[in-house]
């Protein structure tokens, strides 16, 4: 069984980044968000539930209306408590199985909300990218379109950067003045070591 890697960061922090420079290197990623996108499309019960809370139109002829979805649930901490209930449940559950069928030392899961979902308890370590605020305020303006009071608003719904960071085994700065490469590159050789080891100890 492979050593399990979460990886995390607050949004616009670039943990896509580095994600997929680990791709390159030859490990598998699961992703979180893009599987969690996958499971409102396909799994009928989250669909009739996501429904049933948030509206029959929450769903539209091509699919779930996210941008919808993320100004209720953004706006309001009960109803994104809510939907995080009913979804974080069976992203664990489709991770696990993914993970435990990899063949390699390692697998990576990127998620942003590793902490808040309780799925760490699932990983073996984890590791934090890093950035200051400002630039993951402007790097999540230019990427998903949306106003500086929608960016500030999901930036409240996870846990404070600092502390999140700290619970974290392993960093990677992202700022802009430090090179991304070769921090993923260390890591990945300390972490290949550490799965060739029988026993994975914190």
């Amino acid at each position: 069984m492979p050593l399990k890697i979460g990886l995390t960061g607050g949004i616009g922090s670039g943990k896509t980044t580095v994600a997929k420079i680990f791709e390159i290197l030859g490990v598998p990623v699961y992703d979180a968000d893009a599987s969690t996108k996958n499971l409102y499309e396909t799994n009928f019960e989250l669909r009739q539930a996501l429904m049933h809370h948030f509206g029959a139109d929450i769903y539209t002829d091509t699919g779930l209306n996210r941008q919808m979805l993320s100004r209720i649930v953004f706006s309001d901490p009960l109803k994104l408590q809510l939907l995080n209930n009913l979804v974080h449940p069976l992203t664990i559950k489709d991770a696990e199985k993914w993970m435990n069928k990899q063949e390699t030392a390692y697998v990576i899961k990127e998620a942003a909300l590793l902490y808040e979902s309780g799925s760490v308890r699932e990983l073996d370590f984890v590791i934090g990218v890093r950035a200051p605020k400002h630039l993951r305020i402007q790097r999540a303006l230019e990427r998903d379109k949306v106003t500086r009071e929608e960016v500030i608003n999901r930036m409240r719904s996870q846990i404070d950067e600092d502390i999140k960071m700290r619970l974290c085994d392993f960093i990677i700065t992202n700022d802009e003045q430090q090179l991304v490469i070769p921090q993923v590159l260390e890591l990945h050789i300390k972490l290949s070591e550490l799965a060739a080891k029988p026993i994975h100890l914190k």
